[in-house]
């Protein structure tokens, strides 16, 4: 369940305060049956029921019921008056409800209850002249009410019986247990308290604490590690959007290491394939030097060699550096409209002399009627010299073919570049795309190439915004693919056209 970390504190402060006032209330409601005794005895006595809402007033009126019954003894049997057991037991029923009893015969004290030994009180009584009239007094700070009932005993002795009950026994107890009352009150207060504060801390802290380790493990470099809320409340969302930071930032710095990586092995490349002609070079300039090319044949066979291999390092640097402007977002295309079976038409004709020399028959399979495609013109016909190129590099057979099929697909154009080569194995297929792969490295020399050339026909295909891949059969051949955005012709105009500067 969402609970807000502000709801959570709402709740622990009213907690804060109903819990420590219901908890004093039970108290309190202790305290009182502890003042009130024991109901059951009375209720045994006189039957009175002291259960449900009319409880307190049974309870005022129990004395009633004493005093009945003593004005009766006082009628027909006054000598029990005079008995201590009578009016010890009389007494004994008395102090259960808080009430005593005093006897009085003449100027003599028969009996007094011991919580009526106060002589202010006897001195109280002594002022009533009413015989069955309910008055009250107050002593000191305390206040009784009390019955009273005069008679003459047969001896003409005058009598008198007095019940008192206490009507203060709260105050009594609440002074007598105030200290304890406000010694628990603090206690509850300091339960409720640090429990609530431990309770809603503990839920803010633990997350902050699991974020406090976190960005001390990422100080430390450390991303390998994983963020799981605990909870769904704001620190949840927090902790998600941690995690997401930490994703981000692994990813970051996990592609900062590739591209150092890369950057390595490009080097390490270039330095290779750069050390390759150089050193070829130098090797035929000292044959001429040392006189090993001793005919003019020799060293018109050296100097062509030698160009040759400039060539290639030239080339190899034009490479270079259009991978390196690719790779930036550097090199600048002009799109138009150009359509596409008339365009490859053209470029597959200023080929077929070329792969002839090879022994390689190219064709174009029309398929298709004519159709529009936005694209650079240059940038395209690198990706297809690229192509074609790395098909003649890898042609192990003396009857090669090249077919360049082309089909319709709505809103693109597909482009296949086949060809019935050595193939590529399953295993290295992935990666052809990437810079500087040879699919055999064993051959690089003997074939020439950079491993450049399809590296820089996908940079140019996505930045077209379409896509290339390869699909391959070891011995069989190669399918090179890739798709151009059509240009759809409608009644308001062209759409589909990717932004350009044509």
């Amino acid at each position: 369940m969402y609970l807000s970390i502000r709801v959570r504190l709402l709740i622990s402060y009213i907690a804060m305060l109903i819990v420590p006032v219901f908890l004093f209330l039970f108290a309190l409601f202790i305290i009182g049956l502890a003042f009130i005794g024991d109901i059951e005895n009375i209720t045994e006595d006189y039957q009175v029921d002291f259960k449900g809402p009319q409880s307190i007033k049974n309870l005022m009126n129990a004395d009633e019921a004493y005093f009945t019954e003593l004005t009766y003894v006082a009628k027909y049997a006054p000598q029990k008056l005079e008995d201590p057991e009578f009016l010890r037991e009389m007494d004994r029923k008395l102090s259960r409800i808080r009430s005593g009893l005093i006897i009085r015969k003449e100027d003599r004290l028969v009996y007094t209850s011991p919580s009526l030994k106060d002589p202010s009180i006897i001195r109280a009584l002594l002022a009533g002249k009413n015989n069955h009239d309910r008055e009250q007094i107050k002593i000191g700070q305390r206040r009784y009410s009390y019955k009273q009932y005069h008679f003459l005993t047969e001896n003409h002795k005058e009598m008198s019986i007095y019940i008192l009950r206490d009507l203060s026994p709260f105050a009594h107890i609440a002074r007598r247990f105030f200290p304890v009352i406000i010694v628990v009150l603090l206690l509850v207060l300091a339960f409720t308290n640090g429990l609530l504060t431990y309770l809603v801390s503990r839920s803010i802290l633990k997350p902050l604490n699991t974020l406090k380790r976190a960005t001390e493990r990422i100080k430390e470099g450390n991303l390998d590690f994983q963020i799981t809320p605990t909870s769904n409340d704001e620190l949840g969302e927090l902790s998600l959007a941690f995690e997401k930071m930490r994703q981000k930032l692994k990813e970051s710095i996990d592609l900062q290491l590739q591209y150092e990586e890369n950057r390595k092995e490009l080097l390490s490349n270039i330095s290779h394939d750069l050390k390759t002609p150089i050193t070829a070079i130098k090797g035929y300039v000292e044959g001429i030097r040392d006189g090993v090319a001793d005919t003019d044949e020799k060293r018109e066979k050296y100097l062509s060699i030698i160009a040759r291999k400039a060539e290639d390092m030239d080339r190899l640097i034009d490479e270079l550096f259009l991978f390196s402007k690719l790779d930036l977002k550097k090199l600048p295309f002009t799109f138009e409209h150009v359509e596409i079976m008339e365009y490859l038409s053209d470029s597959i004709e200023e080929l077929k002399f070329d792969l002839e020399k090879h022994g390689i028959e190219i064709r174009l399979t029309k398929n298709i009627g004519p159709a529009c495609v936005i694209a650079d013109r240059e940038k395209l016909k690198r990706v297809i010299m690229n192509v074609i190129g790395n098909s003649v590099k890898y042609m192990n057979k003396t009857n090669g073919r090249i077919s360049v099929n082309v089909a319709d697909l709505d809103d693109k154009v597909r482009i296949q570049i086949e060809d019935n080569g050595s193939g590529i194995d399953p295993e290295a297929l992935p990666y052809i795309f990437d810079r500087f792969y040879r699919t055999d490295k064993s051959r690089s020399t003997l074939t020439g190439g950079s491993g450049l050339g399809l590296a820089i026909a996908k940079q140019i295909i996505e930045e077209h915004g379409g896509e290339i891949w390869a699909e391959s059969e070891p011995n069989k051949g190669t399918v090179i693919s890739f798709t151009l955005k059509k240009v759809i012709e409608s009644k308001k105009g062209v759409t589909n056209e990717k932004d350009s500067d044509y």
